[in-house]
C-alpha cells in the first residue's frame, strides 16, 4: 500500500509541516526539510502499525512551498 505524505512550508511559523490523510496522527514540523523527512520515515511505520494497517507499505512524498516576491 502507498501512503501519501505532504510537506508544506509554513511561512508564518518558518517551519516545514508534514501531514498525511492516509496515516492518522501523522503531523510533524521541523525547520529543515531533510530532517523532517527522516522524522517521518521513523514515525510513519509506527503509526501505520498502530492503525492496524498492512506491514508492507511505501511512502509517497510531495513538497509544496509558496513564496511571495516583489517584482
Amino acid at each position: 500500500m502507498e501512503y501519501k505524505v505532504k510537506f508544506l512550508w509554513d511561512e508564518e511559523a518558518n517551519v516545514w509541516v508534514a501531514q498525511s490523510e492516509d496515516i492518522p496522527g501523522l503531523v510533524l514540523e521541523g525547520g529543515s526539510l531533510d530532517a523532517l523527512i527522516e522524522r517521518v520515515r521513523f514515525a510513519a511505520p509506527e503509526l501505520i502499525e498502530l492503525n492496524n494497517s498492512p506491514e508492507m507499505a511505501s511512502l509517497y512524498f510531495t513538497v509544496e512551498r509558496r513564496e511571495k516576491v516583489i517584482a
